[in-house]
C-alpha cells in the first residue's frame, strides 16, 4: 500500500512541475531538461507524465503546441532579420572605407 501511494505522490509531483514548465511556456524538451537538471527527474519519467497529460487535456495541448510552433517561427524570423541587418551594416561599413 505504502509503495503505490508514494509512487502516486511522485507522479503528482512530476505533474505539478510540468505544469510549472507550461506556465513558463517551455517545450516538452526544455521541460525534460529542466526537471532532469533541477529536480533530478529522469527525462523518460517527465516524457511519460507529459504524454499522459496530453491524452487527458487534448485541446489544451493542441493550442499549446500551436503556440510553441508560432513562437519558434517568430524567433526564426527575428534571427533571419538580424542576419540581414548585420550583412547590410557590414556592406555599408565596407563602402565607407
Amino acid at each position: 500500500m505504502g509503495e503505490s501511494s508514494s509512487s502516486a505522490s511522485y507522479i503528482r509531483t512530476v505533474q505539478h512541475l510540468i505544469e510549472q514548465c507550461l506556465l513558463f511556456r517551455m517545450s516538452k524538451e526544455e521541460c525534460m531538461e529542466a526537471l532532469a537538471k533541477h529536480a533530478d527527474i529522469k527525462s523518460v519519467i517527465t516524457s511519460t507524465v507529459w504524454k499522459e497529460l496530453e491524452k487527458e487535456n487534448g485541446e489544451f495541448f493542441q493550442a499549446y503546441m500551436k503556440e510553441q510552433e508560432e513562437k519558434a517561427m517568430e524567433v526564426e524570423a527575428a534571427q533571419r532579420m538580424q542576419k540581414i541587418l548585420t550583412e547590410l551594416a557590414s556592406k555599408d561599413y565596407d563602402k565607407e572605407e
